[in-house]
């Protein structure tokens, strides 16, 4: 009985799966003002069921990927089904405020940062991916859309200012390096140094260039260098790119 249960389960979230890629093909290919009608009447009329995916597919998602011996599995996994269960229910609102959603990735974040395992990294992983696709779908649904879902004129676009802010700091192999590497943590000069392979003045000169550019800090002298938002959002444009132009291998 359970295994036609979770068979069912796995059909219907297959099915809601195929639904959510062809809004996305419908929001790129169909006139506007027919697709918002179009997906006015999803969010009405399919809002429940969309969220009762979302919350079956958290439940799968834990119960598949959380590590399994571990002496925090019974404090933590009720946890994240509520944080879960709660942004799940955003579904069935007309409009997310995406400040909303920018907090809640930061709870996360700082949730991590109590946990006391390396293997922690795990649990969380999943819980970071299961949240995105629900912010992914309500995105497909036009209920939480962030400024850069909204198109801008390429012709207004500055060009030497996007030369010298952004593309001329990214350039070079080892500030790119330098920039991934802050975007996960601080980094001290001598860790980036082993990183790059730079040493002294080769590698200030790096570490310059991308803070006069303010995409990195260092809030206090000889102290660690950190990421700025300025830096986070361009690496963030720089990934969402590469995976739009660059095919993922079969």
């Amino acid at each position: 009985m359970n295994e036609n249960c979770d068979s069912e389960i796995v059909d219907i979230n297959v099915k809601l799966d195929e639904i959510h890629r062809d809004i996305r093909t419908f929001i790129e290919d169909s006139n506007r003002q027919h697709l918002e009608s179009i997906l006015a009447f999803v969010r009405s009329d399919y809002s429940d069921v969309l969220e009762k995916h979302l919350i079956a597919d958290t439940e799968i998602g834990l119960s598949k990927n959380m590590v399994k011996k571990c002496d925090r599995l019974d404090q933590c996994r009720p946890v994240f089904t509520d944080m879960l269960q709660k942004n799940a229910s955003l579904i069935k609102q007309s409009s997310v405020d995406s400040e909303l959603i920018d907090n809640k990735r930061v709870e996360l974040k700082t949730l991590r940062k109590g946990m006391p395992y390396d293997k922690c990294d795990i649990c969380f992983s999943e819980v970071t991916d299961l949240f995105e696709k629900q912010v992914d779908l309500m995105q497909s649904l036009r209920v939480y859309e962030t400024k850069k879902d909204s198109k801008q004129n390429i012709s207004l676009v500055p060009s030497q200012s996007v030369i010298d802010d952004v593309l001329d700091p990214l350039c070079h192999p080892k500030r790119f390096e330098i920039l991934k590497a802050v975007s996960a943590q601080s980094m001290s000069f001598s860790f980036l140094s082993k990183l790059t392979g730079l040493r002294g003045g080769n590698l200030l000169f790096h570490l310059q260039k991308l803070s006069d550019s303010g995409m990195i800090i260092q809030p206090h002298e000889r102290g660690d260098y950190m990421i700025t938002s300025k830096g986070f959002k361009v690496m963030e444009s720089v990934s969402e790119m590469y995976s739009v132009l660059i095919p993922e291998e079969n």
